[in-house]
């Protein structure tokens, strides 16, 4: 007990209350997708796509119905404002996780990378780039929200946990693309993400996080790291089908590169593997997983952020052995749309009802 109390963050939670809150499922209650998708639960018919930008550094929000064609919420305008909820007055790498208690889990990094150009700060990262290297920030923004409107709020800073053998926290280097996912084996949530310490090498760690999603169970554990740590990697995205957990991630081996890993565990030990291909030649990143609903098809979808304008590209599979390239957004022979959005970043997807998707359309198109 005294180990994990050790662990407990009391950073600035922010809670909401709702009118009429939904029941809450168990967490040991784990749904399968067709269970979700039962008549019962409300049918999972739309999908909904978060992401960020980089001239506001805010949350946006796009749905689509197809999975083909998305439209922005708020006219593309963000739905929640980094400068209202990040410590550096910005956050990036958006995820959002349909818990298995019905509830939405939202990960960002708590980073403005312009932040001495749009006068956040007086100087070009939060701390001295010579020890803690590009970007430096030191947590994340959690959010948990059961109708994807009104959220509760915890900013985690990381120089706060006890020091590791493996990892002085006091000495983090960065906490960049947290995602939430589901233990089944445990029954608990767990957050991965890139980190490093100082200036050394990016890492992929992990850590089980209680149902209020404000507070770590245990300390952050290495989830994977590139072989004999020649090479940075980052942007881990995890998704389970059948008996395997596929782990996309970003290899700097050679460039920013879009790899692929598979294990029996959530966390892991992962075997690398080269079956992972999108045919992009230039640098790339922030790898999210997805399935289409009622297919059998799984989508990788990465953001191209050499590319002018900025683009998210799209690779289709089946089996995790073979990609076939789908293209770019509005490529004329991609069938992937967009409607009233441009230069979006670091994209992740979930499911969500037709309730909910005309709900959240009522909300944010009325202010215009």
């Amino acid at each position: 007990m005294q180990k994990t109390l050790s662990f407990i963050l009391a950073l600035g939670l922010t809670t909401s209350t709702f009118a009429q809150p939904t029941p809450i499922r168990e967490m040991g209650e784990v749904p399968t997708l067709a269970e979700a998708s039962s008549p019962q639960a409300g049918k999972l018919s739309a999908y909904l796509m978060v992401y960020h930008k980089d001239q506001d550094h805010g949350l946006h929000m796009t749905i689509s119905r197809d999975g083909y064609t998305w439209t922005a919420l708020n006219d593309d305008q963000p739905v929640i404002g980094g400068d209202s909820i990040a410590e550096q007055h910005g956050i990036r790498d958006p995820h959002i996780f349909r818990g298995p208690d019905g509830a939405f889990y939202l990960a960002m990094t708590d980073l403005h990378v312009f932040g001495l150009r749009d006068g956040k700060r007086n100087t070009q990262w939060e701390r001295d780039a010579k020890l803690y290297e590009w970007g430096n920030n030191r947590g994340l923004v959690l959010m948990k929200s059961r109708d994807l409107i009104h959220w509760s709020r915890t900013n985690m800073d990381f120089t706060k946990l006890p020091d590791q053998d493996d990892m002085k926290w006091s000495e983090v280097g960065c906490v960049w693309a947290p995602e939430t996912v589901y233990d089944e084996e445990t029954k608990q949530l767990m957050i991965h993400f890139t980190t490093r310490q100082g200036n050394g090498r990016n890492k992929l760690y992990y850590a089980y996080i209680n149902q209020d999603f404000n507070t770590l169970i245990g300390p952050p554990r290495l989830l994977a790291a590139a072989p004999d740590d020649a090479y940075n990697i980052i942007d881990s995205d995890i998704i389970r089908v059948g008996d395997t957990y596929h782990l996309f991630y970003v290899s700097h081996q050679s460039g920013a590169t879009p790899k692929h890993a598979a294990a029996q565990h959530i966390t892991g030990p992962y075997t690398f593997d080269e079956y992972y291909f999108d045919g992009e030649r230039q640098g790339h990143e922030a790898p999210n997983c997805w399935k289409r609903l009622d297919s059998d098809t799984y989508v990788v979808m990465f953001d191209n952020f050499r590319r002018k304008p900025m683009n998210f590209g799209f690779v289709e599979t089946r089996d995790f052995f073979t990609y076939h390239p789908i293209g770019y957004f509005d490529d004329p022979t991609c069938p992937m749309k967009r409607t009233n959005f441009s230069e979006q970043k670091h994209g992740a997807v979930t499911y969500i009802t037709e309730q909910e998707a005309r709900r959240l359309e009522k909300h944010w198109n009325k202010k215009h």
